[in-house]
């Protein structure tokens, strides 16, 4: 069962961005505050630890390699649905943004906020995908998902409006050709489709179609249970609840 409030969640007072993390330069927020700015629609980025997730942001020539979709709230707070290993669902918010590396998040959005007709359209077009087995070929002809395909999807078929760009392999490693190519030639077994179409995390992150909310880091909370995801994907009709946070 999911929960479903409003298409934003109620903010009692703007949140307060430090830069004093690590020495970075970049904003810095808890997970509670940038929680509170977001809406239905929202698009978060995140960067993935692990060797071909890294090789997705270096071949891309940026820091993101992983991206999910805001779909709602619940009591718990913002949802988010995402395609991931082994397959797409829902994920709290806390969740999402802790498994980035070194706490790197961006979110991003449409100029205008969606209508409630378009709030529901979201939900239906990200339940319809979820379940699906993850794609680790990259393709967008694929009846699987990966998490960047995912989220143009159901924002286009939302909203109609278009973010991302297609692109070939050929064309992304042309862009940056000092990629090491070494790992992309193992995962595909010594031929990397050189024409296969395809779309990145990077190409939705530079989407003039969006408009940037924050794009910083995230501390960790020293300590605090998240709700489980559990009850997020189970099957059924979504059951709004009155009020807020």
């Amino acid at each position: 069962m999911y929960f479903q409030v409003n298409a934003t969640m109620k903010t009692p007072a703007g949140p307060t961005i430090s830069t004093a993390m690590r020495g970075s330069t970049l904003p810095t927020l808890r997970p509670r505050e940038l929680e509170c700015t977001l809406r239905a629609g929202d698009i978060v980025f995140t960067r993935i630890r692990g060797a071909l997730f890294r090789q997705i942001a270096d071949a891309t020539g940026t820091w993101t390699n992983h991206v999910g979709i805001v779909v709602g709230f619940d009591r718990a707070g913002a949802v988010v649905a995402e395609s991931r290993m082994p397959l797409s669902r829902r994920t709290r918010f806390a969740r999402f943004v802790r498994r980035s590396a070194d706490g790197r998040v961006a979110v991003l959005r449409l100029p205008r906020p969606l209508s409630n007709e378009e709030v529901w359209r979201l939900q239906r077009e990200t339940g319809c995908r979820l379940g699906r087995l993850y794609d680790t070929g990259f393709s967008l002809r694929s009846r699987r998902k990966f998490c960047s395909r995912f989220v143009r999807e159901v924002l286009q078929e939302s909203t109609g409006v278009e973010v991302g760009q297609v692109t070939t392999f050929r064309e992304m490693f042309e862009r940056k050709p000092d990629t090491d190519l070494r790992l992309w030639k193992a995962w595909y077994f010594g031929r990397i489709p050189w024409e296969r179409t395809t779309v990145t995390p990077e190409s939705l992150y530079a989407s003039p179609e969006l408009r940037v909310v924050f794009d910083g880091n995230v501390c960790r909370a020293r300590r605090g249970r998240i709700s489980s995801d559990a009850q997020l994907n189970q099957k059924g009709p979504f059951a709004p609840v009155a009020g807020g946070e």
